[in-house]
């Protein structure tokens, strides 16, 4: 186990629009208000086709996982949580996970294989100040994984 102590920074509160994508306009956002790190929390709707990846197809130990990747049909309410650390390049990432509900049915997954926010996308960053967590990539499992 890794940790690091942070302090709470700004705290910033988003409306999206219709059509938006997540992570893509998070991580834009973040870019261009200097958010290095953050914590956030998502509530709205996402449009059908959006997409999320529910698992590798196989656990393993060894090698780079095979993603599932899932094409929700129809509109969904959606609540997401996720962080936000900068790369080695320091460009911005979110690592999102969301729960994604219609008609009584949930699906749950990472957010990075793109959904689209329907109508409502109400977002919430709270910055994290004075730590220095990064997401490095991991050759082996082809992941960016947060380091401290």
């Amino acid at each position: 186990m890794q940790y690091s102590e942070a302090k709470q920074g700004r705290v910033f509160i988003i409306k999206l629009d219709g059509g938006e994508k997540i992570p893509d306009v998070l991580e834009e956002f973040a870019r261009n208000q200097g958010i290095e790190r953050a914590y956030c929390f998502l509530v709205g709707g996402i449009g059908d086709g959006s997409r999320i990846i529910v698992g590798p197809e196989r656990e393993m130990r060894k090698g780079r996982p095979v993603p599932i990747e899932y094409e929700l049909e129809g509109v969904h309410e959606v609540l997401g949580t996720g962080t936000l650390f900068p790369d080695e390049e320091g460009n911005p990432v979110l690592h999102m996970h969301v729960a994604a509900g219609r008609k009584g049915k949930t699906s749950a997954g990472c957010s990075r294989a793109g959904i689209e926010v329907w109508n409502i996308g109400e977002v919430v960053f709270i910055e994290l100040l004075d730590t220095r967590g990064k997401r490095v990539f991991e050759e082996s499992s082809g992941f960016k994984k947060l380091e401290m």
